[in-house]
Formats: structure tokens, C-alpha cells, sequence
């Protein structure tokens, strides 16, 4: 198999490789990053599949097919890179080889081309050949009131947003960005043109996305699927530092079956995307009963919750989105379970500076509550301030089956623990 990465993450180290070692398959990892990743897989006491670390510029597809091409015919082409999406897709498919629609990998990345798209499509657009699909109602439709949205192309300047009528305040950001970086709400149209000019300032030419501040409970759905049949795995609520930035700061898993009409509505949203294949991450508002959604992440989830998911869910998840890529079509139906409860809570740096003391990682087990602490930065390291998850000092992964001893058991730990900054 060829993995396509940036940096190391969680989900590659602790998920994707293992799930590769364990379904017997050698791994050859394509990066512009290698000895990032040669340091990361040292450090790890996980079974690791044979691997092989080779440069390459990962963000050119041509470069991507070339590379892959001298190795001759690959069993698979997989990626979990946000970034990489659509030149992961581009090489599966020539090569003949299962994998997500490059568009759709291509739109998804993209936020003004999902705006545009999903605007095209209108509520009706659902394909209906998924209607058999076991996750699918017969009310798929979703409200007709597309998200406004406008773009600031690369080579047009900030100033030209002054007279935007834009419905404030609003929210601006990188077009292909990622983790929330340089995403902020601005109240008015010079707001608007400052911060389009601060966020130039640290992105040359970049392309941003002008979008409607849609206000409401902020979830996540989980999909899985094969191109035949189409999986939710579940669904995260999740809690936002307050504006003008938006940084997750918990998250709680969604008890199961996931909440209706809104579940329906992303579904269809997602279909007229033609998001159907392996896994993927969504991000939506609910207002009333609509579904609005805030963007689409072609991948897993991520900042561990995807590990905490198979792990409550009791499923060979990693091995299940390799095998699509494999080819091999899922269960119809995947034995997950649905009693496990889940808070993740993440400690936010609140300035710059030095962390001067936390706490180690540790795990323990107490009144049916796992609690499963791992640092993020380590002791001594310094950093600016950077309003994104970048600026996470620890996570706290908190497990069991009662939500009231969950958030007990995190308020404690909490408590009895310090992180200092300097």
C-alpha cells in the first residue's frame, strides 16, 4: 500500500499503521516530510507493518503517480492528509485502483467550490441510487437556504470586499484551510478588509472564503462508506472557545441513533457532494430542525477522537477504511456498539510563552470511568499564541457508558492538575 502524508499525526502512528500491520500489508509512505517521520515511528512501541519512507513532494499528483509508477503496480493508494485528498484520489484512479472521486475530494477541500455546489444542487439533488442504503430516510431533503458565502480569489485585493453586502457579521477563512487557523468572525466590512489583510500578511495570495456566521449547536457526523453502502459511525457535540475565534475545546459523542431530521439532511448533502467512499469527517450546525453545514473534512476525524471511536464502537475501524481502499465492500452492518460514552476535553495554552510545569501522561480506571491523559507540548517548550488547536497543551480522553460520572471524573482531574505557562 501507498500512504500519502505531511507531518506525523495520531491517526497515521496509532491508527492507519498498525490497522496495516495487522491486515499483513507493507506500507510504502510517500512524504515531504521523511525525517519527521522517521523520528515520530521511532519513538512508538506499536506493531509496525514494513515500512519504507521515501521523499517526495507529496502536493504535486504528477510527482505522486511518478513516484508510485517505479515502484510498479501499487495494491492500493491511500491518504488521511486533509491536504492530500484529491492528489491520493487522482493517483487511485490512474492506476485503476478503488478510491474517492478526485472532484469530490476536490470540492470538499475547497470551500467555495463546496459552497457553490451543494448551492447548484439544491435540496432535491440526492442521488437516489443510495436509496436502499440502510442510513438513508425517505425524507433526505435538506433546507433550501443555501449558506451565503462569497470568495477573494488569489491576486485580488482585500479592499474590494468593502462594499461586499455581506450578512454581518460573518465568518472569513482560508479557502483550503485547516484546524480553524485563520479563521475568525469579523463584525462589519472594515473588520472584514483588516483581517482578509492580517491573514494575506501570514498566507501570501491566499485564497479566502467570505461565509454567513451560522449560529447554533456545533456537531460532527461520522461517515463510512464503500460506494455501495454508506455507514454512520456516529456523531461528536462539540464546545468552541468564544469568538471571535473558533477552537474546539471538548467534544462529546452523540448518543446513538444519531439525532433526526439533521443526520437525513447531512447525508443528502453529502451524496450531492458525491462524498460516499472510505471515511469521512462533517462539521454542521443545527438550527431548529436544519442541518446547515460549516464544511466537509474527506478524512477521519482526527486530534484522537477517530481512536477513541473504534475504540467505543468496538470495531476494526482503521482496518475497515483500509480495506475499502482495497476494494474489499464493508459489512452490512458493522457490529458496532452503541452504549459507550465519550468526553474529550482539551487544555488550551491562553497566552505565549513557556510551558513551565503540567502533568504527565497517565491512565487510570475509576467507578467505570477510563481517563486517559497524553501531553501535547512538552515541558520547556516555548511558543507564541496561535488561536487554533495548535495551542493545545494536553488531551483528556475520558470513556466509560454514564455521562454524568464521565463529566465528574474530567472535572476532578482538571482540578487536581496545573498547567503553567511563563
Amino acid at each position: 500500500m501507498h500512504l500519502l502524508a505531511l507531518n506525523p499525526t495520531d491517526s497515521v502512528t496509532e491508527g492507519f499503521l498498525p490497522a496495516a500491520a495487522r491486515l499483513g500489508l507493507a506500507v510504502t509512505l510517500l512524504t515531504d516530510q521523511p525525517e519527521a517521520h522517521e523520528r515520530a515511528y521511532g519513538r512508538q512501541d506499536h506493531a509496525f507493518p514494513a515500512l519504507d519512507i521515501v521523499p517526495c513532494d507529496v502536493r504535486d499528483f504528477a510527482e505522486v503517480i511518478s513516484r508510485i509508477a517505479a515502484d510498479g503496480r501499487p495494491r492500493a493508494v491511500f491518504t488521511n492528509s486533509d491536504h492530500l485528498q484529491t492528489q491520493a484520489a487522482l493517483a487511485a484512479e490512474y492506476f485503476g485502483l478503488p478510491g474517492k472521486d478526485w472532484r469530490a475530494a476536490l470540492r470538499t477541500k475547497n470551500k467555495a467550490e463546496l459552497r457553490r455546489a451543494l448551492a447548484a444542487a439544491g435540496p432535491d439533488a440526492a442521488d437516489p441510487a443510495w436509496s436502499s442504503d440502510p442510513a438513508w430516510s425517505s425524507a433526505p431533503a435538506w433546507s433550501s437556504a443555501p449558506v451565503w458565502s462569497a470568495e477573494l480569489a488569489t491576486g485580488q485585493e482585500p479592499a474590494t470586499l468593502a462594499g461586499l453586502d455581506a450578512p454581518y457579521p460573518c465568518v472569513v477563512k482560508p479557502r483550503e484551510g485547516v484546524a480553524s487557523e485563520d479563521v475568525v468572525l469579523v463584525a462589519d466590512a472594515d473588520e472584514l478588509v483588516r483581517r482578509c489583510v492580517e491573514i494575506r500578511a501570514r498566507r501570501p495570495g491566499a485564497a479566502l472564503v467570505v461565509e454567513e456566521f451560522l449560529d447554533g449547536e456545533l456537531r460532527t457526523l461520522e461517515t463510512l462508506g464503500d460506494g455501495r453502502t454508506l455507514h454512520v459511525l456516529g456523531g461528536f457535540r462539540t464546545e468552541l472557545s468564544p469568538p471571535p475565534h473558533f477552537i474546539e475545546e471538548r467534544l462529546h459523542l452523540l448518543p446513538a441513533p444519531p439525532p433526526q431530521p439533521h443526520t437525513d439532511q447531512v447525508l443528502a448533502q453529502l451524496r450531492a457532494l458525491g462524498v460516499g467512499f472510505g471515511v469521512c469527517h462533517t462539521e454542521y450546525v443545527v438550527q431548529g430542525d436544519r442541518a446547515r453545514l460549516i464544511e466537509v473534512n474527506y478524512r477521519a476525524i482526527g486530534d484522537q477522537c477517530d481512536l477513541v471511536l473504534a475504540e467505543l464502537l468496538g470495531i476494526p475501524l482503521f482496518e475497515y477504511i483500509l480495506r475499502t481502499h482495497l476494494g474489499e465492500p464493508l459489512p452490512d452492518d458493522l457490529g458496532a456498539r452503541t452504549d459507550g460514552r465519550v468526553r474529550m476535553e482539551y487544555v488550551l495554552a491562553d497566552r505565549a510563552g513557556r510551558l513551565a510545569s503540567a502533568p504527565p501522561a497517565s491512565v487510570t480506571e475509576r467507578d467505570g470511568v477510563r481517563l486517559d491523559y497524553r501531553p501535547l507540548r512538552g515541558v520547556g517548550e516555548e511558543h507564541p499564541l496561535h488561536r487554533t488547536n495548535r495551542d493545545f497543551l494536553g488531551v483528556l480522553r475520558a470513556t466509560g457508558t454514564d455521562q454524568g460520572r464521565i463529566d465528574a471524573a474530567v472535572a476532578q482531574f482538571l482540578a487536581a492538575h496545573r498547567w503553567e505557562i511563563v
